[in-house]
């Protein structure tokens, strides 16, 4: 088994500039200086780990983040298509609070005022900041699906989020009559995890494989290519022969409209019923990026590339899918990532620490069928104006059956280190 040791991860994630920081004698403050960090996912919870470990109690760390147990998006689909179970993807944020000092609230952030340094909360509570780090995620356009609403997530759910709709997904999925007809409209750029689509396309037929071997499975993309197409549709010839089908727009004319009663999706092409089907709005940063006054008119937080800051305050730094990393996809490594840049930039401001040139990391793995694994990845900088792509690479279609089980089997090893260096 490839193995990413925790130690190897922190440096090829750039843990190794953040961990060098060194506070700078003589720096005196009257106070321990107030860090919150919004969201605990990828980005905030390392972020909040990192600021709190490397700082050594010289600045007081808040985690605001509602759930009590985070079950990450990425390596869902493996539990979606039998290979992990729930639970594994599970994670308490105890360590945070016990052995980092971080205090975590289990509350919803639903203001932020600028001016008082002040993030509010829907208990009424105010938790005052030096700086803040906003790491929400994302949230959704459904009105960019004709007839998509929050009501309609229970007969199609997105299961974009981490949480309970991925295992609605799994139970509709394996409920599918026989022969039925499974449908996925993938969003449309940018979203979180360019390849996550593709991956649950490839663990569906899996289980379909399996539990109900004809029935079949429409994409109906809203894009004419996505990341890692030949890699994909290579390994669905090769494991699902006629059960997929991928039409992009310029074929099925977009979508027209969805219905979840009677589970149809019309197009100009034709209306098509599912039996399952998995409908991915378009996106755009989690609400109180927005509520904070954090974004353009994309939707998105545009970001200073050194330190993660925002374009919009300079106190508060946006990390993970809500920020404009320009080249970095919006993935669970990518967050992770640039959560030990804004972390670093944080304790300089604060206290004084060195600051070393930021560099960033990302690896996207998609697991196509048992020990099929594929990866695409790069390495970044940051620019004057956007951050820039120094290297890059991604598995060739037509690699043997060890190259590919090594490259899922260093996949588990990356989801064990990087869960340990978000909670501890």
């Amino acid at each position: 088994m490839v193995k990413i040791t925790r130690r190897k991860f922190a440096k090829i994630a750039g843990a190794s500039v953040a961990a060098g920081a060194v506070a700078m004698p003589g720096v005196l403050r009257a106070a321990v200086p107030k860090v919150v960090v919004i969201g605990g996912g990828a980005g905030g919870a390392t972020a909040a780990r990192y600021i709190a470990k490397d700082s050594d109690g010289g600045i007081e760390v808040t985690l605001i983040e509602p759930t009590k147990k985070y079950y990450t998006c990425f390596f869902s689909n493996l539990y979606l298509g039998g290979v992990r179970d729930y639970e594994s993807i599970g994670h308490t944020y105890d360590k945070l609070a016990y052995d980092y000092g971080v205090n975590v609230v289990h509350d919803w952030a639903v203001g932020v005022d600028r001016d008082a340094k002040m993030v509010a909360l829907s208990s009424g509570a105010k938790v005052p900041y030096d700086r803040l780090i906003v790491s929400p995620g994302i949230d959704f356009r459904y009105d960019s699906v004709p007839g998509y609403s929050v009501e309609s997530t229970n007969a199609m759910p997105h299961a974009w989020k981490s949480g309970s709709q991925v295992q609605l997904l799994k139970a509709q999925v394996e409920n599918m009559k026989e022969g039925g007809t499974f449908v996925m409209v993938p969003p449309p750029n940018p979203f979180r995890c360019p390849p996550g689509p593709y991956e649950r396309i490839s663990m569906v037929a899996k289980i379909l494989k399996e539990r109900n071997p004809t029935a079949s499975i429409l994409i109906l993309d809203t894009k004419e290519g996505f990341s890692k197409q030949g890699l994909f549709q290579e390994g669905w010839d090769r494991h699902y022969s006629g059960m997929i089908e991928w039409l992009p727009p310029s074929i099925h004319g977009g979508i027209k409209a969805v219905d979840h009663r009677a589970m149809t999706i019309e197009t100009d092409f034709d209306t098509f019923s599912a039996d399952a089907a998995c409908v991915i709005p378009a996106q755009k940063a989690g609400e109180i990026a927005s509520l904070a006054g954090l974004t353009n008119d994309s939707g998105w937080c545009p970001i200073v590339p050194a330190t993660m800051q925002s374009a919009m305050d300079e106190n508060i730094h946006v990390i993970g899918d809500a920020s404009v990393a320009t080249s970095m996809p919006k993935s669970g490594f990518s967050a992770n990532s640039q959560a030990k840049v804004a972390a670093m930039a944080v304790r300089n401001a604060l206290t004084g620490s060195r600051m070393f040139d930021a560099k960033f990391a990302n690896t996207c793995w998609s697991l196509i069928a048992d020990n099929d694994g594929v990866k695409v990845g790069a390495a970044y900088e940051a620019g004057p104006e956007k951050i820039d792509v120094t290297s890059n690479f991604i598995s060739q279609t037509g690699e043997d059956s060890a190259t590919r089980k090594a490259t899922y089997e260093e996949s588990l090893g990356w989801y064990d280190a990087i869960s340990a260096d978000m909670f501890g």
